[in-house]
């Protein structure tokens, strides 16, 4: 990724998105409102607007939902 592209990206960047450390802090949370079929974003639109952009966070969202809902 070159430096303009970086630099867009972040242009781009939701301003609800609350960060990764935030995000961390309550995904068992938001993990637990989806699996129980809640609207989890309409909750946490911060946390929604987060795991859209952070790939890393999202990869941690999906293994942790994938393991509340696979038991």
């Amino acid at each position: 990724m070159s430096e303009l592209d970086r630099l867009e990206r972040f242009l781009r960047t939701d301003p609800r998105d609350v960060g990764c450390d935030e995000a961390m802090a309550v995904l068992h949370v938001y993990v637990d409102l989806v699996a129980a079929g809640e609207d989890a974003a309409g909750h946490y639109p911060g946390i929604a607007a987060h795991l859209l952009a952070c790939g890393p966070c999202n990869d941690d969202y999906t293994g942790l939902l994938a393991a509340v809902v696979n038991g």
